[in-house]
């Protein structure tokens, strides 16, 4: 939240903020959903590989590349505060790509893992 202008008061920006992170969500559905019509395999991520691993950075690079244009160009659904690191080239912020970057890896390898552990008690 401080990378962003405040928009109204605290409350209000926080509410602000949840939107976003439940599109972030769904930015996960899709990379998962590439994944799975590209590798062909629902459990793709469990043992995701090279391929898999690239896919999810290049997935997440380009829907995190256009979300984010497009919400501050296209929509001005938000501003950067002068803090906000931007991507060289493109005037957007480098934080929310890189968080496409890291986290879809992590969450995918926490719901194998979780996965992993529901086959097991059956």
């Amino acid at each position: 939240m401080p990378l962003y202008e405040e928009q109204g008061d605290w409350l209000a920006f926080a509410v602000h903020c949840i939107i976003p992170s439940l599109g972030d969500g769904v930015i996960v559905l899709m990379i998962f959903g590439a994944g799975w019509l590209a590798l062909r395999r629902m459990d793709w991520f469990a043992r995701p590989g090279l391929t898999g691993y690239a896919l999810m950075l290049l997935t997440g690079f380009v829907i995190a590349v256009i979300v984010e244009w497009g919400a501050v160009y296209g929509l001005d659904r938000w501003r950067y505060a002068a803090s906000m690191p931007m991507l060289p080239g493109l005037g957007i912020g480098l934080s929310p790509v890189l968080q496409m970057l890291i986290l879809p890896p992590v969450i995918f390898k926490l719901a194998a893992w979780w996965l992993g552990k529901q086959r097991k008690r059956a």
